[in-house]
């Protein structure tokens, strides 16, 4: 068992070095590594037990990625926070934020999302696909290599995307 973690955790994702589970009550915790502020908690200091992520509320889903984290709310908007050196938290700049910071420009409602080692995408209610971050091998989908610090749209898809996973240096919908 993880202490501090006895009962209602709704879901569970793992970082490269950090771990972090969205609670009944809509909120949630992270623990371990915490050098770019992945867990969220306002410090960059490394936890070996879970601590309250921050600013976020009605969480339904939480993504650990390598050094960030992003969580989506039931409404479908979404949060990240941690190491942001390419853009992968889309709050259109390259700060590391230890606090969730609003994804920019997403254009409406997430229906999932998935945190890779320096990109992170989401789907859209319309069953799009949006990535942003690093993108030195195409894995945001959107025909360049082009880092991004806010959404764009995964071009080509021949159908609407239910799910996504964004993995070191490639994304599947």
């Amino acid at each position: 068992d993880v202490v501090g973690l006895a009962s209602g955790v709704r879901a569970i994702s793992a970082g490269a070095d950090h771990t972090c589970a969205v609670l009944s009550g809509g909120g949630a915790k992270c623990w371990g590594a915490n050098g770019s502020g992945q867990l969220g908690d306002s410090t960059t200091d490394q936890r070996s037990a879970p601590v309250d992520v921050i600013g976020v509320t009605n969480i339904v889903e939480i993504a650990g990625g390598g050094q960030h984290t992003c969580a989506r709310d039931a409404s479908g908007g979404l949060g990240c926070w941690g190491g942001n050196g390419s853009g992968q938290l889309g709050d259109g700049t390259t700060t590391s934020r230890s606090t969730a910071m609003s994804v920019n420009a997403f254009g409406g409602a997430s229906t999932a999302l998935s945190a890779g080692a320096a990109h992170t995408c989401a789907t859209t209610a319309s069953g799009g696909v949006r990535c942003w971050g690093a993108n030195p091998d195409g894995r945001l989908g959107d025909r360049t290599v082009t880092q991004r610090l806010e959404p764009v749209d995964v071009l080509g898809l021949s159908g609407p995307a239910t799910g996504v996973s964004a993995g070191s240096v490639n994304t599947c919908a």
